[in-house]
């Protein structure tokens, strides 16, 4: 397993239409749709990180990388067993885990929230445990259990179709329990402190996690494209 993250810079429109050079037709229609050019940006550099990845790993020609879409609408690398990815982004951050077995990772800026949505959302004794908490570590808890649930989500490979509330988690001195409604096959989990300001989780199949995760810079990463890609 390995967990990439690139951190965002301040990047000029003429830097961003040279890095538009090593993704897909399609995934350039899809980027320039974005309203924002911070969204724009935050899609395109998760775009180059994978295909990095994808090449530095398998050695495949970036011109040959295809992906598609599980029924559930999650990514896959068409034609390759055995090679599993998933993406986030949020804020100043866009982070990538790649592993041989299902993984799923998700990166959110930690800002304040209303405990209406750990009620609507999450389960009983999750939100049930944030109400106990004062206002600083409560706003922290929610984002490393909604990190966790994300990443579940995002792992598991099947979308909406498991609600948030159908499993839990609980989190005692940084070890992390998963309790869920139905059986699953084995996760486990990891959260990693990247930015103060934010919390990441991955989860995986794979009990060996990496100490630590690969950071990049923008520019690091064009750099490494005009290498590799």
């Amino acid at each position: 397993m390995k967990i990439y993250a690139v951190r965002i810079n301040k990047t000029e429109k003429q830097l961003f239409d040279r890095m538009l050079l090593y993704v897909s037709n399609e995934e350039k229609e899809r980027i320039i749709r974005f309203k924002k050019f911070e969204d724009a940006l935050r899609g395109l550099i998760a775009k180059i990180l994978l295909r990095f990845v994808v090449v530095s790993i398998l050695g495949m020609d970036n011109r040959s990388i295809c992906f598609e879409r599980n029924e559930y609408g999650k990514p896959l690398l068409a034609g390759v067993k055995d090679f599993h990815f998933n993406l986030s982004h949020s804020g100043d951050w866009v982070v990538c885990a790649v592993d041989s077995l299902p993984v799923g990772i998700d990166v959110e800026k930690i800002r304040d929230v209303n405990l209406n949505l750990s009620e609507r959302f999450f389960a009983k004794e999750e939100h049930d445990y944030l109400s106990a908490l004062d206002s600083k570590r409560r706003t922290e808890a929610f984002f490393e259990i909604w990190t966790l649930k994300e990443s579940f989500i995002k792992a598991e490979g099947k979308g909406l179709s498991i609600p948030l509330n159908s499993f839990s988690f609980s989190i005692t001195e940084g070890n992390i329990a998963f309790k869920a409604s139905k059986n699953y096959d084995e996760w486990y989990f990891k959260h990693y402190e990247i930015d103060p300001f934010y919390k990441m989780a991955v989860c995986t199949k794979n009990k060996n996690f990496p100490e630590e995760v690969m950071e990049f810079t923008v520019d690091e990463l064009i750099n490494l494209a005009d290498r590799y890609l």
